[in-house]
C-alpha cells in the first residue's frame, strides 16, 4: 500500500502513466512525483496534475495553459488543442479521462480510502437520511465518523465546504486523505447514479454498499427506469470494479428485491414482514410529534427505540442504517442508542413557532416522495393537509404532473409555485405540475398557482386552522433558488418562520 499522503508526497509520473495506460508526450528527462490532482485550473496547486475533460460547452484542455500544473491528463481531443500551443510540460493521454480518473486520484492521494471503513448508501429516497443516521449512531459507538452528501461534508461533526452530492474523483480522494489525517475511522457517504455512472466513486473501496428503493427520478440523465437501475447496480454487481465488498439491501419494493438478486450473498431488510429477512422492522407506537417506538430484529435479538422522526419510510431507513452497521462490526446496542436523537435538516423538519397545526419542511422532490411526506401528515393530523409543491427546471419533466397528482391526491389545498426554475420558464414548469394537479384533484380539493414561493408559503400559514398539516415540499435543507444562472438566497425554514410570525424571524 503506498505511504499515507502529505502534501508534497506522491507517486511518480511513470507509476500514474502506467496505472492510466497513457501515452506520455513531452516525457521528462527526469522523474517527478505528482503530489496532487485536480479538474480546477484555478485550484491546482503548482507541480499538480491538471485533468482536462471534455465539458459540455468547452474542453476543460482550453485551460491548460493558465494552469500552475507539473503535468496533464487529457484524452486525443484534449491534446489536439494543447498541442497547438507551446506547452512543453508532460501531457498523459489516454481514450476516456473519467474511466481512470479515480484510479489515478486514489494513487497520488495514498489509497486513503482503504485504510477507514467506507459505507455507501445509494437509492432514489432516503440516501441522507440514512447516512444521518449512520453518522449519529456510529458516533455513539465510539467511531470517528466522516460523512459526504446531499447536505454536504462532515468531519468528527464539523461542516467541510463541498459541491455535489458525490464529489469529483480527485476532490473525493483529497478529501478521503485529509479524513485519514484528522483521525476518521468510518466514512457513510451518498453514492448517487451520477457517481456510478461518471466515474467519482472510482478508485475508492467500500466495505458495504446499501440500497434503500427506486423511483422515479433522474430520467433526464438516465433514460428509462431499467437504465437507472443498472447505473445502481453498479455498486452491487460482483462482476462490476465498483462494487462494494458486502450489500445491504432493503427489499420493501420490487426494484430492492431486484437488486438483491444482482448482489452476493446480501443482507435482505424489509418492513413489510417479507420472507427470507436478514433484518426486519416493524412501528410499534407512533407519537403526536411523529416520533415513532420502532423494533428491529437483528440476527435474533429485537431491539425497541424511540425514533424522534416521523414517516414508515423512516422505519425503512432506520432498519437499513442499523443493518449497515452491523455489516461492519458495529455493537446494535450502542449504534441504536445514538438513533434516539437523530434528525436531518430539511427532512420532514418541523417548524414550530407556538402556532396551533403542524408546519413542515421536505427535500421531497420526485413522485413517490411527495406521495410518502403527505401520506405521513395524513396519519400525524386529525384536521386537513396543504402543500406547496414545485418542480425544477432543467430536469427530467416526466415526473411534473406525476408529482402535482400525487399531492393532489393526498391534500385539501395543493398551491403549486417555483422551484429552481433555472433556465427554464417559470409558468411552463407549473402549468405541467398544475395539469397533473387539477387531473388527479377530487371534488373538494383546491388548486392554486402561485409562482412566488415565498407569497405561496403565506398562503399555506393563512389557511391552515387549529389541527391542520401544512407542508412545503422540494427544497429542505437548500438555503437558495436558482432562478436563470444566479443564486438567490432562500431557505424555506426561513420562509415558513417568517409566515408563523407574521413577519419575524
Amino acid at each position: 500500500m503506498t505511504n499515507l499522503h502529505h502534501p508534497g508526497d506522491g507517486p511518480t509520473l511513470r507509476r500514474l502513466a502506467e496505472i492510466a495506460g497513457a501515452r506520455v508526450v513531452n516525457a521528462p528527462a527526469e522523474e517527478i512525483v505528482v503530489p496532487s490532482i485536480s479538474l480546477d485550473s484555478q485550484a491546482l496547486e503548482p507541480g499538480g496534475m491538471f485533468a482536462a475533460l471534455p465539458g459540455t460547452r468547452v474542453h476543460g484542455a482550453t485551460f491548460a495553459a493558465g494552469a500552475a500544473a507539473g503535468a496533464i491528463l487529457t484524452d486525443d481531443e484534449g491534446f489536439a488543442i494543447i498541442d497547438g500551443t507551446d506547452n512543453r510540460r508532460p501531457v498523459l493521454i489516454v481514450d476516456d479521462v473519467r474511466a481512470v480518473l479515480g484510479a489515478v486520484s486514489a494513487e497520488i492521494y495514498g489509497h486513503p480510502s482503504e485504510r477507514m471503513t467506507l459505507i455507501g448508501v445509494t437509492g432514489t429516497s432516503g440516501k441522507t437520511t440514512t447516512t444521518y443516521l449512520l453518522e449519529r449512531g456510529l458516533t455513539a459507538a465510539g467511531c470517528k465518523v466522516g460523512l459526504i452528501g446531499t447536505t454536504g461534508t462532515k468531519i468528527n461533526g464539523v461542516d467541510v465546504r463541498t459541491s455535489l452530492t458525490t464529489p469529483e474523483a480527485p476532490t473525493l480522494q483529497a478529501l478521503f486523505a485529509r479524513m485519514v489525517r484528522e483521525g476518521v475511522t468510518h466514512v457513510v457517504m451518498e453514492v448517487s447514479s451520477h457517481a456510478l455512472v461518471l466515474g467519482r466513486v472510482g478508485g475508492t473501496q467500500f466495505d458495504v454498499a446499501g440500497f434503500t428503493n427506486l423511483s422515479q427520478d433522474h430520467l433526464d440523465f438516465h433514460p428509462t427506469m431499467e437504465e437507472y437501475f443498472s447505473a445502481k447496480a453498479m455498486f452491487f454487481d460482483p462482476a462490476s470494479p465498483l462494487a462494494a465488498r458486502r450489500a445491504v439491501v432493503c427489499v420493501d419494493d420490487e426494484w430492492g428485491e431486484k437488486m438483491a438478486q444482482v448482489a452476493e450473498r446480501p443482507v435482505r431488510v424489509g418492513t413489510r414482514g417479507q420472507a427470507d429477512l436478514d433484518v426486519s422492522a416493524q412501528q410499534l407506537a407512533v407519537e403526536d410529534t411523529g416520533a415513532q417506538e420502532i423494533a428491529i430484529e437483528l440476527r435474533g435479538t429485537r431491539h425497541t427505540f424511540r425514533l424522534p422522526m416521523p414517516g414508515a419510510f423512516n422505519v425503512a431507513n432506520a432498519a437499513l442504517a442499523v443493518a449497515l452497521a452491523d455489516a461492519v462490526g458495529v455493537k446494535a446496542g450502542e449504534f441504536i442508542a445514538g438513533l434516539e436523537a437523530a434528525s436531518v435538516p430539511g427532512r420532514m423538519e418541523r417548524i414550530d413557532c407556538g402556532q396551533d397545526f403542524v408546519a413542515v419542511v421536505d427535500y421531497a422532490h420526485k413522485p413517490a416522495a411527495v406521495a410518502a411526506v403527505l401520506d405521513t401528515l395524513r396519519g400525524q393530523v386529525q384536521g386537513r393537509v396543504a402543500v406547496a409543491v414545485g418542480a425544477g427546471g432543467d430536469r427530467d419533466a416526466s415526473k411534473r404532473a406525476l408529482m402535482g397528482a400525487e399531492a393532489a391526491r393526498r391534500a385539501e389545498l395543493v398551491i403549486v409555485t417555483d422551484d429552481n426554475p433555472r433556465t427554464e420558464d417559470p409558468a411552463t414548469i407549473r402549468a405541467a405540475v398544475l395539469a397533473g394537479a387539477r387531473e388527479a384533484a377530487e371534488p373538494g380539493t383546491e388548486v392554486r398557482e402561485v409562482g412566488d414561493r415565498r407569497n405561496a408559503i403565506e398562503q399555506l400559514v393563512a389557511w391552515a386552522r387549529p389541527g391542520d398539516a401544512v407542508i412545503v415540499v422540494g427544497k429542505g435543507h437548500e438555503v437558495g433558488q436558482i432562478i436563470g444562472d444566479t443564486t438567490h438566497h432562500f431557505d424555506d425554514r426561513e420562509e415558513m418562520r417568517r409566515a408563523l410570525t407574521g413577519g419575524g424571524e
